[in-house]
């Protein structure tokens, strides 16, 4: 069966102020996506740790702790440092924000007030990547079963019909993998085709 990805992803959003996290909400929900909402670095932190996002919308000025401490923080933890970050600011800020942003790591750089369709296409990028490394981890796993099936000794081969489904599925994963742009994917989708003449060498010995 070939593996399947749930389309939605979800967004963190980060700002201080109640009316910006609405304001951003109502922007994006025509994405129809999960969207949490966080008001100020810790709690975007600790959102972050319990679960996985896909993109950070990151206001820069924020008391206590502002987004690029934020942002710096986010980076340096493993489990959150490949998340990409998108920060806001006013049309007020200091024109040296950008560099900081980017040479800490942020992903892109928005002045308020943005406008609403580029603010969605931006993250709408960022949402179609998760979508595509989450199915390269579901078909790396996949396949690693497969080959973990695959070193059993021929005596112990599985019936015809299992060669067969397991042929299949390897065809389809390597399909997908043809299609998808992410670091391994060729690389993967190459085993998988080796795998797949390998299983189907198998069925020929099996039906011998």
């Amino acid at each position: 069966m070939t593996p399947v990805v749930p389309d939605k992803c979800s967004i963190l959003l980060v700002d201080d102020m109640e009316e910006n996290l609405v304001a951003l909400e109502a922007v994006l929900g025509p994405l129809h996506q999960q969207i949490v909402r966080a008001s100020s670095g810790e709690e975007a932190l600790k959102a972050m740790l319990r679960q996985d996002f896909a993109v950070v919308l990151l206001d820069v000025l924020m008391p206590g702790m502002d987004g690029f401490e934020t942002a710096a923080n986010i980076k340096r933890l493993d489990q959150t440092k490949d998340v990409p970050i998108i920060l806001l600011t006013g049309t007020d800020a200091d024109t040296d924000y950008a560099y900081r942003g980017y040479a800490i790591g942020a992903a892109d750089f928005l002045t308020k007030p943005f406008d609403p369709w580029v603010l969605r296409t931006k993250v709408s990028v960022f949402l179609d990547l998760d979508r595509k490394n989450r199915q390269l981890a579901v078909q790396a796993e996949q396949l690693r079963r497969l080959l973990a099936s695959d070193r059993k000794p021929v005596e112990a081969a599985e019936p015809e019909e299992r060669l067969v489904e397991i042929a299949e599925e390897l065809a389809a994963i390597e399909l997908q993998l043809r299609g998808t742009e992410g670091p391994g994917a060729a690389a993967l989708a190459d085993r998988t085709a080796k795998v797949r003449r390998t299983v189907n060498g198998l069925r020929v010995r099996h039906a011998a």
